[in-house]
């Protein structure tokens, strides 16, 4: 979770529409009848979106999931675009097709210096083929980075060395990076990510890093803001989306409950809602909202079958971060 967000451009908006001051703006609404942006079908599942608002157009960045030849699955970091999160351009691979490697799950976009930092994972599943017994990323999978000019040529992915100057194997499995900005001292950034629950570890330059602790029951995926002079972080547990706050990235408590918006009613997440990422727009009056992106699979647990497979990402908002809507809720 993921996200930086930047307005150089106006969003055109209509006024928002009846459903009691909890609709997107008019445009949204009349387009958009189902909180599903990519659905995912049996060979293809579409799992941790990122994203990145710049100059009115939403980049979303995501893992795809494909059984290609012989049943292989192959995983890769993509890319659409869209001007109003109804109509997108068709996904984009920018990573390659290695199964030693599975590129995926994008962390967050942010603006480094003169340049965009996307933040990623490896996810090393060789020789995995549909209908074999789950397969999880082996204990190579680690943390990336790759760095763009203008959000549409990608450098080729970069090591985050996020424990310090140590190899490459006495590193262990990591993965679900996240990057974020100190909110009280600017140019120190910090990277979050699974390991050992969550893991913490700063940086003044991107290229060298200090570990500093870990959040013992935080879950996967974690996308952090800066609320009210407040951390507030997201992570997902086994299933449905958790929310913790912090002052300090030392001290955190649990916000009330678990987030599982409409999985009672969605077949398509009644696996597991997961992987949420959520953007501030609030200050841009045009849309005022929270925007959370997730992923849910379905109608089978992940375990079941439906992890490489009937994997979508989805769509909600939120004035608060606590109560969300969505298309299509009553």
């Amino acid at each position: 979770m993921k996200i930086i967000y930047c307005l150089a451009g106006m969003f055109i908006f209509s006024v928002v529409t009846g459903l009691q001051g909890k609709a997107l703006g008019q445009s949204f609404t009349r387009s958009i009848t189902s909180p599903i942006l990519f659905k995912g079908n049996d060979s293809v599942a579409y799992r941790d979106p990122a994203v990145l608002f710049n100059k009115g157009v939403f980049y979303l960045f995501f893992t795809v999931v494909k059984t290609q030849e012989d049943a292989r699955i192959y995983s890769y970091t993509a890319v659409s675009r869209s001007k109003d999160l109804a109509r997108w351009t068709p996904p984009e691979m920018i990573t390659p097709k290695d199964q030693d490697l599975n590129f995926s799950s994008p962390g967050n976009i942010v603006r480094f210096k003169n340049e965009w930092i996307l933040c990623l994972q490896t996810y090393p599943r060789p020789g995995y083929k549909m209908g074999q017994k789950i397969m999880y990323g082996n204990s190579n999978a680690r943390l990336y980075i790759m760095r763009s000019k203008d959000l549409r040529k990608w450098s080729d992915p970069e090591l985050l060395k996020v424990q310090g100057d140590i190899s490459f194997e006495q590193m262990g499995r990591m993965i679900d990076p996240y990057l974020l900005e100190d909110k009280d001292y600017p140019g120190k950034w910090w990277c979050f990510y699974k390991y050992k629950g969550v893991s913490m570890s700063y940086t003044y330059d991107m290229k060298h890093w200090v570990y500093a602790g870990n959040i013992p029951d935080g879950g996967e995926n974690t996308c952090v803001l800066v609320e009210k002079k407040q951390y507030r972080m997201f992570h997902s547990p086994h299933n449905g989306i958790g929310l913790k706050r912090s002052h300090d990235l030392v001290h955190w408590t649990d916000d009330t409950g678990l987030i599982t918006l409409g999985q009672q009613n969605w077949p398509w997440a009644k696996g597991r809602i997961t992987a949420a990422t959520v953007i501030n727009l609030k200050r841009y009056k045009p849309v005022g909202k929270y925007l959370m992106f997730f992923h849910g699979s379905g109608p089978k647990t992940e375990l079941e079958g439906d992890f490489d497979k009937n994997a979508s990402i989805g769509f909600a908002w939120s004035d608060d971060l606590m109560n969300w809507t969505w298309p299509g809720k009553m």
